[in-house]
Formats: C-alpha cells, sequence, structure tokens
C-alpha cells in the first residue's frame, strides 16, 4: 500500500481488532494513530456493532475527527460535532413482525431506536444475568437511556436501528433461520470473540452494514482507496469492499480467508503498527 500517492480512508473494527485483550485501545495505539493523524493526516476512523454509549470514551484518547460507523453501520457518530447523522431504519412492519418471533421463541431482545442525538435501547420482561451485565455496563452515559420493563418496546416507529438478543447457548438459532427466511431485515448471527458461549443476534436494515457505510463515507470524504481492518464474521463485507483488507491473527479463519493479508494479533498493537510502517514511520 502507498498511502502518499492516493488519498486512503483507513476503518477498523473495534473489538478483536483496534482494541486489545483488555477491551480497551492502548496507550500505545493511542499514541501512534494521534501522531499519524496529526503529523500525517492520517484519515482514521472506526466501525463497530458498540453504539457511542462505549464508543465515545472508549477512543476519548484518541483524537479520531472523522464520523465513526457505528451499530454496525446503522447510523454514524461525528464526535466534533457530537451528533447521529445518516440513520438506515428498520421498516415498522418489519419491527412488528422480528419482535412478535422473537416473542413465540420465548427471547427477549433489545430495541434500539434513534432519539435526537442519543439512543434509547427498549427493553421488554425478564434479563438474563449476561442482559443486566450488558446495561450496567453502558447504563448511565450521556449516548444511551435504557427503558426496562416497557411494554412499547415493539410498537412500531420509523427510527428503530437494531433488535439485538444475547444467549448463552443454541437458543437464538431457531428465531435466526425464521428471521432471515420471512422478515425483509439483515439478521447476524455470531459468537463473541472474548466469551464464545455468548451468542449475539443482530438485526438491521437490509440497506445497513459496516461495508455500505463504509462506501458511503469514502465517497463523502473523496477518497481514491480503502483500507480495512477487521477480525470477526460481522467483518467480512466490509473487508471485501475495501480495496486493501487486513485481518489480525487472532481473527476467525473466515476472516483471515477473505484478507489482502493478515497481521498481528489485536493484544500487539498491530492495528496502529501496520498503519505506522505504511507510511513509513519504522
Amino acid at each position: 500500500m502507498n498511502f502518499h500517492a492516493k488519498k486512503t480512508l483507513c476503518v477498523s473494527d473495534m473489538d478483536g481488532t483496534l482494541m486489545n485483550g483488555e477491551s480497551r485501545v492502548s496507550d500505545r495505539t493511542a499514541t501512534i494513530l494521534n501522531d499519524l493523524i496529526e503529523r500525517h493526516h492520517l484519515l482514521f476512523t472506526v466501525a463497530t456493532a458498540r453504539t457511542t454509549a462505549t464508543v465515545v470514551p472508549l477512543l476519548s484518547h484518541v483524537h479520531c475527527t472523522l464520523p465513526q460507523i457505528v451499530l454496525s453501520g446503522a447510523i454514524l457518530w461525528h464526535p466534533v460535532e457530537r451528533r447521529l447523522s445518516d440513520p438506515q431504519a428498520i421498516d415498522p412492519a418489519t419491527v412488528r413482525q422480528v419482535c412478535d418471533t422473537f416473542e413465540r421463541h420465548g427471547i427477549h431482545p433489545f430495541v434500539y431506536r434513534q432519539h435526537g442525538n442519543i439512543i434509547h435501547a427498549h427493553h421488554y420482561g425478564p434479563l438474563a444475568d449476561y442482559d443486566r451485565q450488558f446495561v450496567e455496563a453502558r447504563d448511565n452515559t450521556p449516548h444511551k437511556r435504557f427503558l426496562l420493563d416497557d411494554p412499547h418496546y415493539s410498537v412500531s416507529s420509523d427510527n428503530t436501528l437494531l433488535i439485538f438478543a444475547m444467549d448463552k447457548g443454541n437458543g437464538l438459532q431457531g428465531a435466526y433461520d425464521e428471521i432471515r427466511q420471512q422478515a425483509n431485515c439483515a439478521p447476524i448471527l455470531y459468537h463473541d470473540n472474548t466469551d464464545p458461549s455468548l451468542a449475539l443476534l443482530e438485526i438491521y436494515a437490509p440497506t445497513c452494514s459496516k461495508a455500505a457505510a463504509m462506501t458511503r463515507l469514502a465517497q463523502q470524504l473523496g477518497v481514491e482507496q480503502v483500507v480495512a481492518f477487521g477480525d470477526n464474521l460481522n467483518d467480512i463485507a466490509m473487508l471485501q469492499a475495501a480495496d486493501h483488507s487486513v485481518a489480525v491473527a487472532n481473527a476467525v479463519p473466515q476472516v483471515r480467508a477473505v484478507a489482502s493479508e493478515v497481521i498481528g494479533p489485536n493484544t500487539d498493537d498491530s492495528v496502529a503498527r501496520w498503519l505506522q510502517q505504511a507510511l513509513g514511520e519504522q
């Protein structure tokens, strides 16, 4: 890759890719990125399934000014203006259909909706221990509000960005199969890299993906090439849409198979070090 020949946008997944084994952006990675952004005007941003509730604090020491792709491309966060934009909402009829399917399978999902420049996470029914831990780790932030025991969580609206559920075991498979066959949406079922026993099911609008958001952002910025970094199944389309794709060593086999190259693990600041070398700093 020759960064000096073409205007390049670099987009990195966070969990398992940019962040280390402690699920944070290390001081070393932040220092390298800040130096490259300041001295080389590196165009760098992230694409993550996380919301602003965790993205903002996790990137607080990284001087990233470009829009950040959050909720797997369902919406963009502008860190300078502190606003959300470009929502990719699920059709209201599909929201009702998906919530009805979850209910038949005894699953109690979170329904994420845009509310101005914050996200409201609606939930109804009992919380499993992992659900409760998920809420506690993200509650009381200025960027997300949880509305628990909300009987109107499945009410149709035009601003639903995500329907999300977790389960330990195979309890989500049946709902995933039914939703994938019948609903007008983009479901993703995968296992958490840091806790393989935890399955995650995410339901987005069919227009929503990290890849689509990355492509739109690249067009807005007028770049000539895109480099993407990832580790998990929900990164594959983004890597395939990039001009050059990089998998970290800890990536799942399917990701390593589609990547242009494989670098070191996320625990070794490998994304930042790759960028540093690509810009001639090593």
